[in-house]
């Protein structure tokens, strides 16, 4: 197994200088020299194999439960050398797990409306008091804009809010469409700071409950109308559309379904502004340490 490992941590790393000791007792070293030097060791053969099999996964697994130990420098250290090196597609020996995940990413990325309901009253209709514990007073559940480090979580969320404002431009008294508007935080700061008239949806229930709940505290029901309602299922026309954070929900099977449907509901001279996590590298399968 260590003549293995050697063959295939020489062909992966070209660059930096990682030094690498089997659950045998073997040593070798790998890169080019350059860098800041670190070391790892295997304190089992099992977590060997299972890092050669499956690196992107198991790796993260097995320096968890200590089959993997980091001798010298700092696992940020490790992860900066093994994240450098340049390889344009997965290793031929990890391309079925690489094509389990895809397919299984579109099995589990298909969404019809039955299961997109599901989906959102499995992840938010939990105890209000869960999200309270790490977001913000307005429970803005995307992104924060931090405009300096020193800012304030729900500061930098107010500012996430003023910076997607000034790009919608919303007109007085304009239609605005809030796709995927959670606690309704952000459809309230539309009607409260530019007086559009909101229509806010999401699929679960107890987000619908307070978002409903905050409107009547707040005198803004008349202006802003929250509904248990599909993308798939809106009506009418609107002169904006915003969707901050929800696009990750649509799935890629739906993604075309869903802009379609977005370009009937808004306006000839309407505005979109869609806030989503992409991808510098193009389409792939999410690491599976990430998901």
């Amino acid at each position: 197994m260590d003549r293995v490992l050697r063959l295939i941590f020489a062909r992966l790393i070209g660059a930096g200088n990682l030094r690498v000791t089997t659950a045998g007792g073997s040593t070798f070293i790998f890169g080019d020299g350059t860098g800041t030097p670190a070391a790892i060791r295997f304190t089992t053969r099992a977590a060997q194999r299972r890092v050669l099999l499956d690196p992107a996964l198991k790796f993260g697994e097995a320096y968890m439960d200590g089959g993997v130990v980091v001798e010298a420098d700092s696992i940020a250290d490790v992860l900066a050398i093994l994240l450098s090196q340049r390889c344009e597609s997965p290793a031929r020996w990890t391309r079925l797990c690489w094509l389990m995940r895809y397919l299984h990413r579109r099995i589990e990325q298909f969404n019809p409306r039955g299961r997109a309901r599901r989906n959102a009253a499995h992840h938010y209709d939990l105890d209000d008091r869960l999200y309270a514990l790490f977001l913000d007073a307005d429970r803005q559940y995307s992104c924060a804009y931090f405009e300096s480090p020193q800012q304030s979580l729900d500061d930098a969320q107010l500012a996430k809010k003023r910076h997607v404002v000034a790009k919608l431009l919303v007109p007085p008294h304009g239609r605005v469409l809030d796709i995927g508007c959670g606690w309704g935080g952000l459809a309230l700061y539309l009607a409260e700071l530019c007086g559009a008239r909101v229509t806010g949806i999401t699929l679960s229930q107890r987000q619908l409950a307070l978002a409903r709940g905050r409107a009547a505290e707040k005198g803004l029901a008349d202006k802003v109308e929250f509904r248990l309602q599909d993308y798939r299922d809106v009506p009418g026309k609107f002169d904006r559309i915003v969707s901050v954070g929800m696009f990750e929900h649509v799935g890629v099977g739906f993604y075309a379904a869903f802009f379609r449907k977005c370009n009937t509901l808004l306006d000839d001279h309407g505005i979109m502004l869609l806030h989503s996590i992409g991808r510098s590298e193009g389409p792939s399968v999410t690491n599976p340490w990430i998901a």
